[in-house]
């Protein structure tokens, strides 16, 4: 797997019916910029909306996984994500006419063919990468339980026990890397059971499966067809894992070991590995050298520690919040909340330590912002939050930068902005 970012070299498409909604729809991907992630596009929408592949756009893990913003949805995405994350792309538009990605054949080898046939083009940025150190555990609600441990490369090891005599209980362990997914997991179809099928048709789902898109079993066997290998189901699974895990947004190198997998899980899961993201890493950069680039002081001074850098490219940036906060005793008495201005402040503090990483003489230079677009505040920031500043240099001419942030508390966004600064003399 590279150390750098890659998207598509060519554009190319690909026509089918969602397996839920049985709507065609026709996908169109398309290379992406530097540090752009994985969004889809409703083009069918009007002002065609993007949603971005990020597990806080999550509204729903129900036979499939659903991202949402606003009234713009996309419906399984897991199989898609499942090709993007074997071929290690960071950055893709899916440009999409229709409620749901299509389900193609069921299985995940549609789209890691097209995508591998459209070419794997490097860029120049560094690729985010979530590096396990230390074990991360999730369990949910239904009886899934993960645990991911340090290794040096990306796998998945699941197992999984249906009460049918062609599962039973299955295991499979499985590198996730380009050539090893394709032989191994890429082929592996969605499956369901017949005696669910007018249930989930009540509900609204399932109006696209037919035998040619799915595994269907009744009460004994297969209907109609053959297995690809006797063990299909677990490899399935395995493969929903991949495609779900793209939602954290950086490339996993860790080992994730899961016990009877779904996709609730599965979210469950990339939430607990981004919250676990920053604790537990050393600061690169501490405050006593924070003190020395930036002017601020007690009480403004809102950044305790960067624990990744890439120079004139991104920084991770931590803010711990605490009942001693000055601003907590008027905002509000009863009720402490973060005034969100402040987070946007902590926000641009963090991109102020990145573009002064690129000059000479910063004791003679301060930065000051110019202009703040898009901010958004998600939910509220209370006494005993961690925050954790993403920050990332759009574009930098002439001592003026473009930056983007999004700050996260335990893997939820809770504020972001695009902002300009210019760094100027004292």
């Amino acid at each position: 797997m590279t150390a750098k970012q890659q998207t598509i070299a060519t554009e190319t498409t690909l026509t089918g019916v969602g397996l839920h909604t049985g709507v065609t729809a026709t996908m169109r991907f398309r290379p992406a910029e530097e540090g752009t992630g994985v969004r889809f596009v409703r083009t069918d929408l009007p002002d065609a909306p993007a949603i971005a592949a990020h597990v806080d756009n999550v509204t729903g893990t129900d036979r499939g996984t659903t991202l949402s913003v606003g009234d713009a949805a996309v419906l399984t995405v897991e199989h898609l994500l499942a090709a993007v994350g074997a071929l290690g792309l960071d950055n893709l538009i899916v440009e999409l006419d229709g409620p749901e990605i299509p389900i193609l054949d069921g299985s995940f080898r549609p789209f890691f063919d097209a995508l591998s046939a459209a070419g794997v083009r490097e860029q120049d940025s560094a690729a985010a990468v979530l590096v396990v150190k230390d074990a991360v555990t999730a369990v949910h609600s239904g009886g899934e339980s993960y645990t991911v441990v340090a290794s040096e490369r990306y796998r998945i090891s699941a197992t999984i026990e249906f009460d049918h005599p062609l599962i039973r209980r299955q295991y499979g362990s499985y590198d996730i890397q380009a050539n090893a997914f394709a032989e191994q997991v890429a082929g592996a179809r969605t499956f369901g059971f017949m005696k669910d099928a007018e249930a989930l048709r009540n509900r609204g789902l399932a109006q696209g499966v037919t035998l040619d898109n799915a595994l269907v079993l009744d009460d004994k066997q297969l209907i109609g067809g053959e297995l690809r290998w006797p063990d299909e189901f677990v490899r399935h699974k395995s493969g929903d894992i991949v495609g779900d895990l793209v939602l954290v947004g950086r490339r996993i190198r860790g080992h994730v070991i899961a016990d009877r997998p779904s996709h609730a899980g599965n979210v469950a899961l990339a939430r607990a590995l981004l919250a676990s993201g920053s604790k537990g890493q050393r600061p690169i950069v501490d405050i006593q050298r924070i003190m020395q680039h930036l002017p601020h002081r007690y009480p403004m001074l809102l950044v305790d520690r960067v624990i990744e850098f890439e120079q004139g490219k991104r920084i991770v940036g931590i803010k711990n919040v605490t009942i001693n906060e000055p601003f907590f005793v008027g905002h509000y008495p009863g009720h402490p909340i973060m005034p969100g201005v402040l987070i946007i402040e902590a926000m641009a503090q963090v991109g102020g330590l990145l573009i002064m990483d690129q000059i000479d003489n910063i004791d003679e230079k301060v930065v000051y912002f110019m202009s703040m677009d898009n901010v958004k505040w998600r939910r509220p920031v209370t006494p005993g939050d961690q925050i954790r500043f993403e920050v990332e240099v759009v574009q930098f001419r002439r001592h003026v930068a473009r930056m983007r942030g999004v700050g996260y508390v335990d893997g939820h966004a809770v504020a972001e902005a695009d902002f300009m600064a210019r760094i100027v003399d004292r």
